[in-house]
């Protein structure tokens, strides 16, 4: 029987799971490499982040971040606060534009209450340089519990150089996978009140999906999936 990371399993512990034994990578039976043990929230030295081999993890070096418990339990649910009302007026779609979420609903908000203002203002700290144009809109999006983020690069029209986005509600696990060499993969660990960060190399010579439910892997251990909300930042398109 294969291990089964419960959602009510807590991010020590499944973090002490993975550091029993050497990380298989997320898919059975394939092989995979860690970046390294220990709670730093670089992409050179976190469990949260792990790949087909060092080349592909050194490409991504600085260019993919993992926060753990970047948000407390009380900003998530100011957050959901905010966001519930709105989201349930929407239903649920399973198809897209450009045919890349199955199972979705979304809204973009620039007004947002003075508590999440100041939780967004430390997500856009920490990803985005100073003097880096951003996007005023935030990007929200609710994944059903069977829904999926299907492989894709986002489109250069819509977003800039860099993203950071919240993982609210349940974990789940994101897979980059280079256009070049597709046995080459990353696997990001995104556990709830995470945030994760994508830049440069990581957002487009790569594609990143969200893995559905029956593929939902990390280091060998199942991650179930449940319904996910993803507030997202994003820097402006160069174009702009």
């Amino acid at each position: 029987m294969r291990p089964r990371f419960s959602l009510l399993w807590s991010p020590v512990r499944f973090k002490a799971l993975l550091g029993s034994s050497p990380l298989p990578g997320s898919r059975p039976g394939a092989p995979g490499l860690a970046l390294s043990a220990g709670r730093s929230r670089s992409a050179g030295r976190s469990r949260l982040v792990v790949g087909s081999g060092p080349a592909v993890l050194e490409l991504v070096s600085g260019q993919v971040e993992v926060r753990e418990e970047f948000i407390s339990e009380e900003e998530e649910r100011e957050l959901l606060g905010e966001l519930e009302p709105v989201l349930k007026r929407k239903r649920y779609q399973f198809d897209h534009w450009d045919n890349a979420i199955h199972g979705y609903r979304e809204t973009e908000r620039s007004h947002w209450s003075e508590r999440n203002s100041e939780t967004l203002q430390r997500v856009r700290d920490v990803a985005f340089p100073p003097g880096i144009p951003q996007l005023g809109l935030v990007h929200v999006l609710d994944v059903d519990k069977g829904g999926y983020i299907k492989p894709h690069v986002d489109s250069v029209k819509f977003c800039g150089s860099t993203i950071a986005g919240l993982s609210l509600l349940s974990p789940s696990v994101m897979r980059l996978v280079s256009e070049q060499n597709q046995s080459d993969w990353v696997d990001l660990m995104l556990l709830r009140r995470s945030l994760y960060i994508l830049r440069g190399a990581a957002r487009y010579l790569f594609t990143h999906q969200v893995l559905k439910e029956g593929d939902s892997y990390f280091g060998g251990v199942e991650v179930p999936r449940g319904r996910r909300i993803s507030v997202i930042c994003r820097s402006l398109p160069s174009a702009a």
